[in-house]
């Protein structure tokens, strides 16, 4: 296992070539009347709150575009469960955040699926206003042929979500202490559970040690 040590401006670059040449050449044909569409490419940015998944995600969208390709971002934050069923064990339950807080199901169902090779390319934005605690009422929207969809949240891996690409953004346990806002340090439970079972640095296809913001580094094999 080699560290190389990146600046985050060519960690988004590296992986904006990363993704477009996993997506094939961009689609220049016309868009097909329902059914699957050609090169679209599932993305997952996984990390916890401190890796700041979000804000790598939400980088790669110009770029991606700048290349070619319509792009779709998506965050698991607007597909939780109600918090009737949430906050079932309590509001600040490690357990019950690492096993059911997302809707995978409702992600996979709305997003995942339709956008696999198989799919319509239909897929519901978001689905749930966790602030409103109610159906977000988001539109469905159509994603183009050679469209790349990034996904961004907590503990994406693991659970056999179809992704055709991932990204893990890990954090030493250290860093993770450190980082995590006090108002959710009693997640850190949720993530050493993640770690020691799904262990997603050991098969993503991607890793990036993220304990300085300001000095990622790529892990690459040997």
């Amino acid at each position: 296992m080699r560290v190389r040590p990146i600046s985050p401006e060519r960690l988004v670059a590296e992986l904006t070539e990363r993704v477009l040449t996993v997506a094939g050449p961009a689609w220049s044909g016309p868009a097909p009347t329902g059914g699957p569409g050609p090169g679209r490419l599932r993305v997952a940015v996984d990390g916890p709150p401190a890796a700041a998944p979000d804000r790598l995600a939400d980088a790669l969208v110009d770029p991606l575009r700048a290349g070619g390709r319509p792009v779709l971002r998506i965050r698991a934050e607007d597909f939780l469960r109600p918090a009737s069923v949430r906050y079932e064990q309590g509001r600040t339950n490690p357990d019950a955040y690492y096993e059911g807080w997302t809707d995978e199901a409702g992600l996979r169902r709305e997003v995942l699926d339709p956008a696999g090779p198989n799919g319509s390319g239909r897929v519901l934005p978001s689905l749930w206003d966790a602030a409103a605690d109610r159906a977000s009422r988001a539109p469905y929207v159509d994603l183009p042929p050679g469209a790349v969809l990034l996904v961004s949240g907590a503990l994406l891996l693991g659970g056999g979500l179809p992704f055709d690409l991932t990204v893990h953004l890990a954090l030493s346990p250290a860093a993770l202490d450190r980082r995590t806002d006090p108002r959710l340090r009693w997640t850190l439970p949720a993530f050493a559970r993640y770690a020691d079972e799904v262990a997603p640095a050991t098969f993503a296809d991607v890793v990036v040690r993220a304990d300085d913001p300001r000095h990622p580094a790529v892990v690459e094999p040997a």
